[in-house]
């Protein structure tokens, strides 16, 4: 196998797939995230924190958490991307929710409106980070509260920002989508492209790890 061209410090499947479409070789650097261990990143928004600077801040931070990972394992030197995507109604961030419930909560609060999503990407090369925002306008429909109970139970919704998976089950829920599809996803592939290509990193040469 040959090297990677980046690290990753994520392990969302999503991402995993995107940088697949852009033919980047990569290797996943996973944070410490499970339940009852300290975590490597606190996604917590500070009190009077702007969304837009709560995204980045986070994408920076894995990305750093990434590169200090990849130095502490004594790994080849690469770039190492990280990117956090975060659901905004009303000024409020939908990060991921807590269980079934709040789960609902959030559906309920999204039925029937627009909401932004904002996802940060950064890459962290030679001491030194850059970053790029995707931000993009989803409209649901009114969702009956009997199809948010059947999506909730389906579990798509536990590790997805806002309770919901737009590649997933919930694109029926999708009315209008004004901005990057894969931003939405949660890896906007044109500025994470514009991003690696700073860095001289090769596109479509591999099929990813």
């Amino acid at each position: 196998m040959s090297a990677p061209s980046i690290y990753l410090a994520s392990k969302s499947s999503r991402r995993e797939a995107l940088l697949r479409q852009l033919g980047i070789d990569f290797k996943p650097l996973l944070l410490r995230e499970a339940a009852g261990r300290e975590r490597d990143v606190v996604e917590e928004v500070r009190d009077g924190e702007p969304p837009l600077h709560y995204v980045e801040r986070i994408a920076r931070t894995k990305t750093l958490v990434g590169a200090q990972q990849m130095q502490r394992r004594k790994l080849e030197p690469r770039p190492v991307l990280g990117a956090d995507t975060e659901v905004v109604l009303d000024g409020m961030v939908f990060g991921k929710p807590r269980d079934a419930a709040d789960s609902v909560r959030m559906l309920m609060a999204l039925s029937g409106r627009t909401h932004e999503v904002l996802t940060a990407v950064a890459v962290c090369w030679n001491d030194e980070i850059s970053a790029e925002i995707s931000a993009s306008s989803v409209t649901f429909c009114d969702i009956p509260r009997a199809d948010i109970d059947r999506y909730v139970a389906t579990g798509e919704p536990f590790d997805k920002a806002g309770a919901y998976a737009v590649q997933g089950l919930a694109a029926v829920f999708v009315r209008r989508l004004a901005g990057s599809h894969s931003g939405v996803m949660g890896l906007p592939l044109h500025e994470t492209a514009e991003l690696l290509d700073a860095e001289g990193v090769p596109r479509w040469q591999g099929g990813g790890a």
